[in-house]
């Protein structure tokens, strides 16, 4: 099984739940706001092609889906970066 970034998994509310360990970078903020920005992303188009009417509104849909994946994994890694790097205060 593939190991997952933890910030991938922490929801906002997991994240509160953490106590005392908060984030204080910026940088570090823009990702977790970012992932969090990715599952609204592939909720959007879940529920937009469970209500979608044509193809054609299955297409924008799959793209948004296609993007939230891409851009979700493109922050893994930049989470990873900033943890080997001892960056990550979250």
């Amino acid at each position: 099984m593939a190991r997952r970034s933890q910030c991938i998994l922490l929801t906002d509310d997991e994240q509160g739940a953490k106590g005392d360990e908060t984030v204080t970078e910026p940088f570090n903020e823009n990702l977790l706001r970012t992932i969090r920005l990715t599952r609204e992303m592939l909720a959007l188009a879940d529920e937009g092609d469970r209500d979608r009417n044509d193809d054609s509104c299955g297409i924008i849909y799959g793209i948004l889906r296609d993007s939230a994946y891409r851009l979700r994994k493109l922050v893994e890694t930049e989470c990873e970066k900033h943890k080997t790097a001892s960056k990550w205060d979250a």
